[in-house]
C-alpha cells in the first residue's frame, strides 16, 4: 500500500481543503462542507497550538484524514487530545488508514506532552465502534449540545 500519513501545517492550505472535502463525501454531508472556511481562517487554524490536521494519502490523493484538538487541563501542567472528527472515503476502508491516522497522532500527543486521547462515537457506528474498541478503553457517557444563542434557554 502506498499510504503517507501527514500532518498538515498552515502552507498546506490546499491538502486542508482536500481533507474537508473528503469528510464531506464520506460523512454524506456535502452540504455542511460545501462553503468551507477562507484560506486565511484555515492558515491560523493549522497555525494554532491547539489544532492538528492529520491526512492520509495515496498517490497525492486525500484518501483520509482526523481533526483534532489539544486541550490543556487546569488541575495538572498536561493535556488531553480529542478526536473531533476521523474519516476514511468509502473506496479506501478496512485498509488500516484509521489506525495508521491514529497512531500518528499518538506520535504528535506524545510531542506536545499530552497524556491522553478521547474520542466520541455515535452509537449505531458499528465500524467506529470497532475501532476505537481495539485501541482504547470505553466508558459510558452522555453527550449534551448546549445552544450558545436560543430562544428555548429556560434562564
Amino acid at each position: 500500500m502506498n499510504l503517507s500519513i501527514q500532518q498538515i501545517v498552515p502552507e498546506d492550505i490546499a491538502l486542508m481543503e482536500a481533507l474537508l472535502a473528503t469528510f464531506g463525501e464520506a460523512f454524506d454531508e456535502m452540504e455542511t462542507y460545501r462553503n468551507p472556511p477562507s484560506a486565511d481562517y484555515l492558515r491560523q487554524l493549522l497555525d494554532s497550538d491547539y489544532f492538528i490536521a492529520i491526512a492520509a494519502l495515496k498517490e497525492g490523493e486525500v484518501v483520509g484524514g482526523l481533526t483534532a484538538y489539544e486541550l490543556k487541563k487546569f488541575e495538572q501542567e498536561r493535556s488531553e487530545i480529542y478526536i473531533y472528527d476521523l474519516a476514511v472515503a468509502a473506496a479506501h476502508r478496512r485498509q488500516g488508514i484509521a489506525t495508521a491516522l491514529i497512531q500518528r497522532l499518538k506520535e504528535v500527543a506524545a510531542a506536545c506532552g499530552a497524556y491522553l486521547i478521547f474520542v466520541q462515537a455515535d452509537i449505531g457506528d458499528d465500524p467506529a465502534i470497532k475501532l476505537y474498541t481495539k485501541l482504547g478503553v470505553s466508558e459510558d457517557v452522555l453527550h449534551f449540545d448546549i445552544a450558545v444563542n436560543s430562544d428555548n434557554d429556560n434562564a
